[in-house]
């Protein structure tokens, strides 16, 4: 099992939650539990269907070809994301400021459900890359989920100490570091 791969998987999917819930906890907009819960089960279910793709697609090919190919991939949305980063000025937290429509600062879970989808969308093709390297869909799928609630949570609840930190301010770069560590790693496993 690719315990490693997993966990850092888990950890990179969802290093733009703890950014866009340091965000809302500078402005002080809580995230219930529920709500946070429910971003977390959104994630988990692109992920699901991004990582099964990515099964369905490589299952005609070799698996040393499809490890190379899901392992090439993390590397690239890893540069990629490195990249963008440079050029947007958090660009994903400019998507997520007008989700909370009714303006009380809480998160509901209807405004869960918009944030989830568009939190999620970084799991959709690194869901592909692990899918296709051959990695645990439900060990990845768990990870994601666990590290979806943990970021959001400690991002809200401590977004103004947070975002003065190395994490806070790089965490966008940080993932894209990650997922090129996972895919060498995995080229290399």
């Amino acid at each position: 099992m690719h315990w490693i791969t997993i966990i850092l998987i888990g950890i990179a999917a969802n290093l733009d939650n703890l950014g866009i819930s340091l965000a809302y906890g500078i402005k002080q907009t809580k995230i219930p539990i529920l709500s946070n819960v429910t971003i977390a089960i959104i994630s988990m279910m692109v992920a699901y269907v991004a990582v099964v793709s990515g099964e369905v697609i490589t299952s005609h090919i070799p698996n040393l070809l499809g490890n190379f190919f899901g392992s090439s991939l993390l590397c690239i949305i890893g540069l990629w994301t490195i990249i963008s980063s440079k050029f947007s000025n958090k660009n994903s937290s400019n998507k997520t400021e007008n989700i909370d429509k009714d303006g009380n600062n809480i998160i509901s879970i209807r405004e869960a459900i918009t944030l989830g989808f568009i939190l999620s969308v970084n799991c959709l093709v690194s869901g592909i890359a692990i899918g296709a390297s051959g990695i645990s869909a439900i060990w990845t799928v768990i990870s994601i989920g666990f590290f979806s609630v943990l970021t959001v949570g400690i991002g809200s609840r401590f977004g103004l100490l947070l975002n003065k930190t190395f994490i806070g301010n790089y965490s966008i770069t940080i993932s894209g570091w990650l997922l090129i560590f996972i895919g060498i790693y995995e080229m290399l496993d």
